[in-house]
């Protein structure tokens, strides 16, 4: 008996003629990416903002090496290290840099090392 109300009861209910969506529909990639990996979570969040400065580190010793006329080498001789480690400075997945080595390699290449502290996007608390 109840199967046959409830049966009743949706055949009598308006069809809807659109899917409600939570977010407005978009094909930006970015959009997408962001909304699906990122969107409330915070976490995902720090970990994508550690994965940028690592990124940018490398790029920058990098290109300080390479302006300077260098190979990974000739830089590790001069700052009295071993090509490996300055591959691995140079890697934007190595985490363990020790600032220390920042400073050897500034000196060497002419340059000073400068940490900023910068504004948050989105506060943490």
């Amino acid at each position: 008996m109840q199967e046959k109300r409830q049966a009743r009861q949706r055949r009598n209910k308006p069809m809807r003629t659109h899917v409600e969506r939570k977010h407005k529909r978009t094909t930006n990639a970015l959009a997408i990416l962001d909304r699906r990996y990122f969107e409330g979570k915070p976490q995902r969040v720090d970990e994508l903002e550690e994965a940028r400065a690592n990124h940018d580190v490398a790029v920058k010793i990098r290109l300080l090496r390479e302006m300077a006329g260098m190979t990974q080498a000739a830089l590790a001789k001069l700052v009295r290290t071993t090509p490996s480690v300055i591959c691995r400075s140079e890697d934007a997945d190595y985490e363990d840099r020790p600032l220390r080595m920042f400073w050897r390699i500034a000196v060497v290449l002419d340059h000073r090392v400068e940490i900023r502290f910068v504004r948050a996007r989105r506060k943490l608390v």
